[in-house]
């Protein structure tokens, strides 16, 4: 089996918004970017809610996000998973990145947005028991991967709904 490990999260100090993947897939682990694959509704999502160009080079749709207030992270370090599937994470090899230590450094976090239902299952079973009271709002939000077939402005509008409160923008 593949040993996969996610990446360094991106955010700044003054974040108030974190999304949750649950590990990067195949294309975004090669291009070492999160939500590389040209299908997935990710940046086109954050285009139309922070006013990004979706087609900028990464570095510049990173800084555009993270002036917004959106940190970006995965809930998990490392699992053990071939190919781009949540669903093929081998049971027992999620290991989660250390939120503990990210949320004491970044205190203005106010919700959390998890990418898709297994970000949401392995935040609540390998991470929450860990932190406590968590005393911020989480919601799981609909998928940006291009395996989840919903319409894109289905998706937007519920990513808009959940998070546009929450952005340092909007405050």
């Amino acid at each position: 089996m593949t040993a996969v490990t996610s990446f360094p999260p991106l955010s700044r100090p003054g974040a108030r918004v974190l999304i949750l993947g649950s590990m990067p897939g195949v294309a975004s682990l090669t291009a070492q970017q999160y939500y590389a694959h040209p299908r997935n509704s990710f940046w086109p999502i954050m285009a139309s809610m922070v006013g990004l160009d979706a087609t900028a080079p990464y570095g510049e749709r990173v800084e555009a996000l993270t002036r917004a207030g959106i940190a970006v992270w995965d809930v998990l370090q490392s699992c053990v998973r071939p190919g781009s599937l949540d669903s093929s994470i081998q049971a027992g090899s999620r290991v989660a990145n250390d939120f503990a230590s990210f949320l004491a450094l970044h205190p203005g976090i106010r919700c959390i947005g998890f990418n898709g239902a297994e970000a949401q299952r392995s935040f609540n079973q390998h991470v929450l028991p860990g932190l406590g009271v968590l005393g911020i709002a989480c919601v799981r939000l609909p998928s940006t991967s291009p395996a989840h077939p919903i319409p894109f402005a289905q998706k937007l509008a519920a990513w808009q709904a959940a998070l546009g409160a929450y952005r340092v923008d909007a405050a």
